[in-house]
């Protein structure tokens, strides 16, 4: 079976267990190769709000690169992924990407998914959102981004944390073209 790369970054905004629960979720599916970027805001946040270690989290992916390292495989279109998410993606990175500003390997890998026609999910993590913020998300939206704030649903009536956590994170990677079987989805009123 041929192996689909797909690029996760972890990026500083709050909500680093989104990046973490996507990444156990592609590791179900056999058929997929991730490729991890852990940025050094988010190595802080994730020793902040979570219990793992980035090499805990590392382990979780086929392949990691340094999020400073602008010759990874990633960083080139010649270089064949299915697409790649940004969980969670801060507002710096956001704007990097939104602006072709491709200084790191997060939003040069973004910059090249989006010339290459790929689909770059980005779970905004940002709240209130001022103007500033929602022209980003427009001018990436009008670039071919799928902008994706991990907001929670409430109709499979979650009962903790990690309900809503892995809700989002695999509705997120559904838009990759992956199925999560395990979701609850809505299916009408009965």
């Amino acid at each position: 079976m041929v192996s689909q790369h797909v690029v996760v970054a972890i990026t500083g905004a709050s909500g680093s267990i989104y990046g973490i629960k996507v990444l156990q979720y592609l590791k179900e599916i056999k058929s997929v190769e991730t490729h991890l970027v852990i940025t050094a805001s988010a190595k802080s946040t994730i020793s902040i709000e979570t219990d793992y270690s980035t090499l805990e989290i590392e382990a979780l992916a086929d392949h990691v690169h340094g999020s400073r390292d602008i010759g990874a495989s990633i960083a080139s279109g010649s270089f064949k992924t299915h697409g790649m998410i940004v969980a969670p993606c801060s507002i710096k990175s956001l704007s990097a990407i939104a602006n072709s500003f491709g200084a790191d390997l997060v939003s040069r890998a973004a910059d090249v998914t989006l010339k290459e026609r790929r689909p770059l999910i980005l779970m905004v993590r940002e709240t209130p959102f001022h103007l500033g913020h929602l022209r980003l998300m427009v001018k990436a939206t009008e670039m071919g981004a799928i902008i994706y704030p991990p907001i929670p649903a409430f109709y499979n009536k979650p009962v903790s944390i990690d309900d809503l956590v892995d809700h989002s994170a695999g509705r997120a990677i559904e838009h990759l073209g992956f199925n999560v079987s395990s979701l609850k989805r809505w299916d009408g009123r009965e």
